[in-house]
């Protein structure tokens, strides 16, 4: 027999958290509470009346607004559904309404979507989730998909608690996550539906930029890929615009640090990267005072650097080691040219390579080598379709000279200025890791390199 929706949340309440809620029946024209649960109250608490269960409603609520969803007994569709109400006599004037047609009711708490959490679904070992949405958000582009123990390491950095979730074949779990407590239990995790003898989900698909990625800054969301993989990371504050600090990583043994702008998707080299602290949220401030392009700062250990360097992938699948001795930025921002690396150097990094590409595919990443092992700095996925010679293959119909001393301020303007069947033709040494190489191919403009 179908259970009706008030029967399904009460047992669904039974299993974890949900938000607070009063169920209602219509009875010889007269509403009746079936279920509720409101925290401070025993599963089920019968309310005197209506009003004084709506009224409790609306003060337990974390906003202090309710919603009112109306069905048909045994019927799965919804129908009207009315968000937000914070007024007493508001909500009873839809309650009655609604009834008067026959209609049963669910009233609960009002959850803000925009609160700094995120929403998904866990469906056998995969977890799906994103911020400013509602489980829903599974069936749009742009979420975040993890296998399980993954997304649980990733969710407990960020937000501190481990997500009240349990993965088992057969088991489907509509849920959100939220850093003040939500619910009749008080807790960080609601359920919002929950389904047994569903079909296996499909393997995660690990993939970013996604919302959650551009949520948390591109670099951040990359580290945590490969710490929650179990890389090596050097500890990493991340001052984010819209969740607490939170904190990752391995000490390096050193006392520096690196202060690190974190945008939302990668720009090469254009935000500030500088060895020391510096006020982050003067940081934010100024680079992005709309705060629609930087999401965080990352204040991270310094490594003390042996040789520090970058990995790509070529057109041909090959991995294509850069780096000389010391620290890489000059090498990144093109005004130094990578050297050759000593073999336990680029055994190590080779190591690392192999160990992303087999949960990833195939990545490109910033590391330094401290002597004794490699530390990830940046990591993203994908390989690249530059080779020896060219770093965009195809054809242009004019080719405009960028010289390498000029640098990437000079190398925006002019891409900006472009004709888009023009080409890039790089006069000087660059390396095919360098954020000269990668901003031409971000460009996606034919760009050649001069023969070797």
């Amino acid at each position: 027999m179908l259970l009706q929706k008030d029967e399904v949340l009460d047992h669904l309440a039974t299993v974890g958290n949900v938000a607070q809620f009063v169920a209602l029946r219509p009875s010889a024209g007269v509403l009746k509470q079936s279920y509720s649960r409101i925290a401070g109250h025993s599963p089920n608490y019968r309310f005197t009346t209506v009003n004084e269960a709506l009224a409790e409603l609306i003060a337990r609520s974390g906003e202090g607004k309710v919603n009112v969803r109306s069905y048909r007994p045994h019927d799965p569709r919804s129908r009207e559904f009315v968000y937000g109400l914070e007024l007493l006599d508001e909500v009873l004037a839809h309650a009655k309404r609604l009834a008067a047609d026959g209609l049963h009711l669910i009233v609960n708490e009002t959850i803000d979507v925009h609160d700094g959490g995120v929403s998904g679904v866990l469906q056998g070992d995969t977890v799906e989730f994103a911020p400013d949405d509602t489980p829903r958000c599974v069936e749009k582009p742009g979420v975040t998909s993890l296998p399980f123990g993954q997304a649980m390491d990733f969710l407990s950095t960020v937000y501190g608690f481990k997500p009240e979730l349990r993965a088992a074949p057969g088991e489907r779990t509509e849920f959100s996550i939220h850093p003040i407590k939500r619910g009749w239990q008080q807790a960080h995790t609601l359920l919002w539906e929950h389904e047994t003898n569903v079909p296996g989900a499909t393997t995660a698909a690990q993939r970013w930029p996604n919302h959650f990625s551009r949520f948390l800054g591109d670099k951040a969301f990359g580290l945590l890929m490969a710490q929650t993989l179990g890389m090596p990371v050097p500890r990493t504050v991340v001052i984010n615009r819209r969740v607490a600090p939170f904190v990752f990583g391995t000490p390096t043994g050193s006392a520096e640090v690196w202060t690190r702008t974190c945008p939302i998707e990668p720009h090469p080299g254009l935000y500030t990267t500088v060895k020391g602290w510096t006020d982050p949220f003067a940081l934010l401030a100024s680079e992005d005072p709309d705060g629609k392009i930087v999401a965080s700062v990352l204040r991270q250990d310094a490594v003390p650097a042996g040789h520090s360097g970058a990995a790509i992938v070529d057109a041909e699948g090959n991995l294509i080691i850069e780096g000389r001795p010391g620290e890489g930025d000059r090498l990144m921002l093109g005004i130094d040219l990578p050297e050759i690396l000593p073999t336990n150097v680029t055994d190590g990094v080779r190591s690392i390579y192999e160990m992303l590409r087999d949960s990833l595919g195939p990545v490109k990443f910033e590391w330094v080598h401290d002597g004794e092992r490699v530390w990830v700095i940046q990591l993203h996925r994908g390989a690249t379709p530059s080779s020896a010679t060219t770093i965009v293959p195809g054809e242009a119909h004019s080719w405009a000279e960028f010289k390498v001393e000029d640098g990437l301020d000079r190398l925006r303007v002019l891409l900006d200025q472009l004709p888009p069947d023009a080409g890039v033709s790089v006069v000087g040494e660059i390396g095919l890791t360098s954020h000269i190489a990668d901003v031409l191919r971000r460009a996606g403009l034919p760009a050649r390199l001069p023969a070797r």
